[in-house]
């Protein structure tokens, strides 16, 4: 049931927003260099990694690192890079992970390959077992404000009350705090 949602809904979704990505894939192109889309290596079910896409935000030079490692995260954004995340738009294209059966609408936010401290913490708990999310608990529950260990705690409750109701309301949930920017620190 979980796997038809995530298709039907990522398939109406991105045709709504087809246009708006359109513009926003334009707009990273015109005002740096590179491409469009960063794929990410990432961790997803039963630890296993694949690439996701996202617009990039970040200038093509920048170390392949969470975020928040980096010394100064506003050094290496590109000029619409802040905008593209305080609204949540870099992760359009996100949608083909979802349609590639890569990751799922709700769940656990994908760690980065070398987030081993994130990718242990989870497999600990049993998290590594869920598919990775567009959104998930954690996200509507503080996102960037959160320890990791707070993330995994959270995606651990996620992973025992999981159901399509709980999904249906982290993603409205996730609907009004991403228009409210809440949660972004970078």
């Amino acid at each position: 049931m979980k796997r038809l949602f995530d298709i039907a809904a990522a398939l109406v979704i991105g045709a709504l927003l087809l246009l708006p990505a359109l513009m926003v894939a334009a707009a990273v192109r015109l005002t740096s260099r590179g491409p469009a889309l960063y794929w990410s290596r990432r961790v997803g079910a039963e630890n296993v990694t694949f690439v996701m896409p996202k617009f990039r935000t970040m200038r093509i030079d920048t170390p392949a690192v969470a975020t928040h490692l980096l010394a100064d995260p506003n050094a290496f954004l590109t000029p619409i890079g802040g905008f593209l995340r305080r609204t949540s738009l870099d992760e359009i294209p996100q949608l083909l992970s979802i349609l590639a059966g890569h990751m799922s609408f709700v769940g656990p936010r994908p760690a980065l390959f070398n987030q081993d401290d994130l990718i242990a913490l989870r497999t600990e708990a049993g998290v590594h077992h869920l598919k990775p999310g567009l959104t998930g608990l954690a996200q509507v529950s503080g996102r960037d404000l959160l320890t990791i260990e707070e993330k995994v705690a959270m995606d651990a409750a996620y992973l025992r009350k999981a159901s399509l109701a709980l999904d249906l309301k982290i993603i409205a949930t996730t609907a009004v705090k991403v228009l409210g920017r809440e949660g972004v620190s970078h």
